[in-house]
């Protein structure tokens, strides 16, 4: 089988080509939302990572899910109202969700733990930071800036250019969520619990790990997908 990447590729083209990739990067800590523009080899060798054991298990990995439908329409080929949609419902509405399920969970792991392990007190404030932060991200998102974007085939010079500036301003939002995320993944030793961590503990370290993902795959959809639309249209 011919893969429709190499070493050479750009780390978000592969993930454009071959979305289940993500996950392997996810785990390798390669990081394709903000960092993605790069060649893979490059990516990997930051990393450590042997790119001839990576792409070996990249291979397997598309080969293994070579037969299975992608959803390719929401990531390269949609029109921008679709993708947009798209973002606002899988992403937005989800991330809402989650985080107000999910505040309970680390308050009271934080309080109950954080005594012993008082690496949860800073779990605690780079949540509530990153729960913020996100919160007012996609509001701004939705209220301005994705109008603006869908706009922009009628808008004048100096509405492209704030356009582009509000896209520049997002992307800044995202490397900062970026940053939080790796701290968070840091500080707790990539999510894996101590061994006398309880139920609720555990459940704490899963879901910020599932929140992690989820979250690079929508800045993914926004800052190599969307926004290149939009900046490419006013250069």
């Amino acid at each position: 089988m011919t893969l429709p990447f190499n070493e050479a590729s750009l780390v978000k083209d592969i993930v454009n080509i071959f979305p289940k990739s993500s996950d392997l990067f996810k785990r390798n800590r390669i990081d394709f939302c903000c960092g993605g523009n790069r060649p893979l080899a490059e990516a990997a060798a930051e990393r450590e990572i042997n790119i001839q054991d990576f792409m070996a298990e990249l291979t397997g990995l598309y080969e293994k899910n070579a037969s299975i439908p992608e959803d390719m329409e929401v990531w390269t080929d949609s029109d921008s109202v679709i993708l947009v949609n798209h973002i606002k419902e899988k992403y937005h509405r989800t991330l809402e969700e989650e985080l107000g399920l999910l505040s309970p969970y680390i308050t009271k792991v934080a309080k109950v733990h954080g005594d012993r392990h008082p690496e949860l007190l800073k779990v605690y404030d780079l949540f509530y930071e990153l729960k913020k932060d996100l919160l007012e991200h996609t509001e701004k998102e939705e209220e301005s800036v994705f109008p603006l974007l869908l706009q922009l085939e009628n808008a004048d010079a100096q509405k492209r250019g704030e356009i582009v500036n509000h896209i520049r301003e997002l992307e800044k939002e995202h490397d900062h969520a970026g940053s939080i995320l790796k701290e968070l993944r840091n500080i707790t030793s990539d999510f894996v619990p101590p061994l006398d961590a309880c139920g609720t503990y555990r459940l704490v370290y899963k879901r910020l790990e599932m929140l992690e993902e989820h979250t690079f795959m929508h800045v993914h959809l926004e800052n190599n997908i969307l926004f290149p639309r939009y900046i490419e249209a006013t250069a």
